[in-house]
């Protein structure tokens, strides 16, 4: 009896050390990047560079890269969809090894990732840059109704293609657009494709039998007031109709219908349209709701100045993922990814510094005609504008707008992404004594 309970007992201690201590990753990196986007590719290129061959792993699935700010002019029409495509071995770090494939699992006790194909990846430092989730099916009628019939979307690789011919093929009538009650990226997007439709029905001769509708979830037409009053200005001076509070739930395509609730009263009211562009809910992914990285909302808990996880301090996050109280732009990724690798790499060498803090900087250049811009630069965290030129940006201006459309792509390939552009704060600081 003695020797069978000496051996359950050693057959306990196996079982528990087993369960305890879980199996080694398959792979194992000094730093781990989720997400091969903008602020994913900036980190790596910096830390591969740094730390050489085999010390740092992207993990992405994606076949292309996309630059996804010029998706608004593809939708005008005012620019080519292939020049918003880059195959994304071309953009991956030289350094840094790619693992192309889909992460499943966060698990930050153990220090590893889960992927689809059951491996695991270990790491010492985790950066999640991995994006938002466009979730589609939130709206009934949607998934099965986009690209078809005039209903399309600028947040759509694949639809994004049509949106230009749909405008063009308008003919009159209602030309709706929305914009969702969930946090998105790039919130100033589902504005600026309202004021280029208008202007190209104005250009095809259809303006004066058109009713151009805005339904925005928010409450203002832009969150910002030193830059929203003069887009609700323009929009009243071009007879586009705007409404709050209406969040479109759903979609009925063969009666060319468009469900709005109403969230000041829970009402609902229907809405006849002919060309429909849907800005759609997003958010977090699931992988990182599921994780212990998260924040009640699903989004990775960091410290909104270093950019530290809340709760594990080996963990980094940046971008559409995080929970940062910004806008999700890439240019609030061009500050947050300096401040985070600054912090970072103190870390790996070991040194006690004051850590970097990100003052919450972004832009969104809003805009509103084939030749027109308005410059918006401002903090999330504050609401006040952080304007980088020597000029009241809240003027519409066709310089802005050739800046934003030809010049800020390339810093965009060749600077932020290769880990060498943090945004425009030192010029900035150059330009204080002029705007004074």
């Amino acid at each position: 009896m003695l020797a069978a309970r000496s051996r359950f007992t050693s057959i306990a201690r196996r079982s528990f050390a087993t369960e305890a201590t879980p199996a080694a990753a398959d792979q194992k990196y000094k730093v781990v990047v989720v997400g091969g986007g903008p602020g994913g590719l900036s980190v790596s290129s910096t830390l591969s560079k740094m730390l050489g061959k085999d010390k740092v792993a992207v993990i992405d699935p994606a076949d292309y890269h996309y630059y996804q700010p010029l998706w608004t002019y593809v939708g005008g029409g005012l620019k080519d969809f292939r020049e918003s495509q880059r195959p994304m071995q071309s953009v991956i770090p030289e350094k840094a090894d790619w693992i192309k494939e889909r992460v499943t699992k966060l698990d930050p006790d153990n220090n590893r990732v889960g992927l689809a194909n059951g491996k695991t990846v270990g790491y010492d430092y985790l950066v999640v840059a991995a994006g938002i989730q466009i979730n589609w099916d939130q709206i009934k009628g949607l998934p099965e109704s986009l690209g078809k019939d005039g209903v399309t979307s600028n947040y759509s690789p694949e639809s994004v293609q049509k949106t230009y011919k749909f405008i063009q093929e308008f003919k009159g009538g209602n030309a709706l657009f929305t914009f969702p009650n969930t946090p998105l990226k790039c919130p100033g997007a589902p504005t600026k494709i309202v004021f280029l439709a208008e202007e190209a029905f104005r250009l095809q001769g259809v303006r004066d039998k058109t009713n151009v509708t805005y339904n925005t979830s928010a409450g203002k037409i832009f969150g910002v007031d030193h830059y929203g009053q003069v887009l609700q200005r323009l929009a009243d001076e071009r007879g586009i109709k705007v409404n709050f509070q209406h969040e479109l739930i759903e979609i009925k395509p063969n009666d060319r219908q468009a469900i709005f609730r109403n969230n000041a009263n829970q009402e609902t009211k229907t809405f006849d349209y002919d060309f429909l562009h849907v800005a759609p809910p997003q958010g977090p992914p699931t992988f990182i709701k599921e994780s212990k990285l998260a924040d009640a909302a699903g989004f990775v808990d960091v410290d909104k100045f270093t950019l530290r996880s809340n709760k594990y301090k080996n963990v980094f996050a940046l971008g559409d993922c995080s929970n940062l109280p910004t806008s999700k732009t890439a240019a609030a990724i061009t500050g947050e990814s300096g401040v985070l690798k600054a912090n970072l790499i103190a870390d790996i060498e070991g040194k006690e510094i004051k850590q970097h803090e990100y003052d919450g900087y972004t832009s969104c250049p809003l805009i509103v005609g084939r030749e027109q811009l308005v410059l918006a630069e401002f903090s999330g965290y504050t609401g006040q504008p952080m304007e980088t030129f020597p000029v009241d940006q809240r003027q519409v201006s066709s310089t802005a707008q050739y800046l934003n459309k030809e010049i800020i792509p390339s810093i965009y390939w060749n600077g932020l992404l290769k880990g060498l552009w943090t945004g425009p704060g030192a010029f900035r600081r150059m330009m204080e004594p002029l705007r004074k």
